[in-house]
C-alpha cells in the first residue's frame, strides 16, 4: 500500500529544487518534513540510487540530480515503491469453500492492476516542476 514515503520523496525534492545551487542536510530537511533525519537518509539514498539526487562522498547534503521538469511523480514513486508492497492489499485468507471466497483474490487482481496501471498513467505525466508551479503560485 502506499505509505507516506511517497510524499516525503516527493517533499524533499521539491525542497531540494527550491534552492537549487545548495547541498540540504539531512537534518536541515528533515526540520521541514517534520522528521527524523534517519528517514531523510533512508528515503534520499533511495532517490540518490533512483538517479533523482546526489551527493558527495566527504561533503555533506543532498542536491537534485536533475531538473524538476525532468522528474516525474511516476519516477519518484517508483524510486520509493519497494517490490515486495502491493499498492492495494487483499485479505489473506478468504474462504476457499465460498464462492466468493474462492474467487475473490483474481476478480480483484484484475480491478486493481487496471487502477494501478491508471495511477502511473497520470503520475507520468505530473512532473516535479509541476508541483513546484503549485507550491509558490
Amino acid at each position: 500500500m502506499i505509505n507516506t514515503r511517497f510524499s516525503v520523496a516527493v517533499h524533499i525534492l521539491a525542497l531540494s529544487a527550491s534552492v537549487p545551487r545548495e547541498k540540504l542536510t539531512s537534518e536541515y530537511i528533515a526540520g521541514s518534513v517534520n522528521t527524523n533525519p534517519v528517514v531523510i537518509r533512508r528515503i534520499g539514498s533511495m532517490l540518490k540510487k533512483a538517479g533523482l539526487l546526489e551527493s558527495q562522498a566527504g561533503i555533506r547534503g543532498f542536491a537534485l540530480a536533475a531538473q524538476p521538469e525532468a522528474i516525474t511523480l511516476l519516477d519518484i514513486y517508483q524510486a520509493v515503491q519497494k517490490e515486495e508492497e502491493a499498492l492495494f492489499g487483499v485479505h489473506p485468507s478468504p474462504n476457499p469453500r465460498c464462492p466468493v471466497g474462492q474467487n475473490i483474490q483474481g476478480a480483484l487482481d484484475t480491478a486493481f492492476g487496471s487502477a494501478r496501471h491508471a495511477m502511473e498513467q497520470e503520475l507520468a505525466g505530473i512532473s516535479l516542476k509541476n508541483i513546484m508551479n503549485d507550491l509558490f503560485s
